[in-house]
């Protein structure tokens, strides 16, 4: 029996990290989570120029973008697999941990990036290049891609086939938006993050806003 045609297609939230020379999207190490988590936390901090309040004429001034962060729990079931003939097979000899190593990896130099600063330091060079990581965009749906760093990971394998392969984890995910004073506007990420500001700037033009009757004042005193 097919399910009622009319219901809508639930969106899947997940991570698409991006070539940082190209920003082509590199397929390979994109997660789509399984299934979308039940909260997500958010939290921002002010950059405001008077924070200390000792300079009373920069009290209202900002430095700049807040610095924004996600915190979000996400579960990962290798039952879904095992029932998809494409999957069967790698979810029977290694379980979820595919899935894992992907998020894991978002975290690691590469080990070719590893490796050819092993070599320059081999051959007497002084400064090493730090390791370019892949810009990483969050998607929440198509009113929410955000180019962020990932601040925290933690893994809680909870149950295991006869080979140990974990067949079940939560995952805890910590991230923190990347603005313009990151990346820059030039960077394709730093214009991702204007295009997330914009949007927040339409959805508050668009609020209810308020009157001060409401709050009992008929003007401020």
């Amino acid at each position: 029996m097919t399910g009622f045609s009319g219901s809508p297609r639930i969106l899947k939230a997940g991570i698409v990290p991006l070539d940082p020379v190209t920003s082509a999207v590199l397929s390979a190490r994109m997660i789509v989570l399984q299934y979308n988590p039940d909260t997500l936390s958010r939290s921002i901090q002010i950059q405001s120029v008077g924070a200390d309040g000792r300079d009373f004429s920069e009290a209202l001034r900002l430095k700049g973008p807040p610095v924004e962060t996600f915190k979000l729990e996400a579960e990962i079931d290798a039952t879904d697999q095992l029932e998809q003939p494409d999957s069967h097979a790698v979810a029977t000899q290694s379980g979820i941990f595919p899935q894992l190593a992907l998020l894991e990896t978002l975290a690691y130099p590469s080990s070719a990036q590893l490796q050819a600063n092993d070599a320059r330091q081999g051959s007497g060079q002084l400064e090493i290049i730090p390791m370019e990581a892949p810009l990483t965009l969050f998607v929440w749906s198509r009113a929410r891609v955000v180019p962020v760093r990932i601040s925290e990971l933690s893994i809680t394998e909870e149950a295991f086939d006869p080979a140990l392969n974990p067949i079940r984890a939560k995952v805890s995910l910590g991230l923190r938006v990347l603005s313009v004073d990151d990346l820059g506007f030039a960077n394709k990420g730093g214009g991702l993050f204007m295009s997330y500001l914009q949007s927040k700037e339409r959805l508050a033009a668009a609020g209810p806003g308020g009157l001060l009757a409401q709050l009992g004042l008929t003007g401020i005193p």
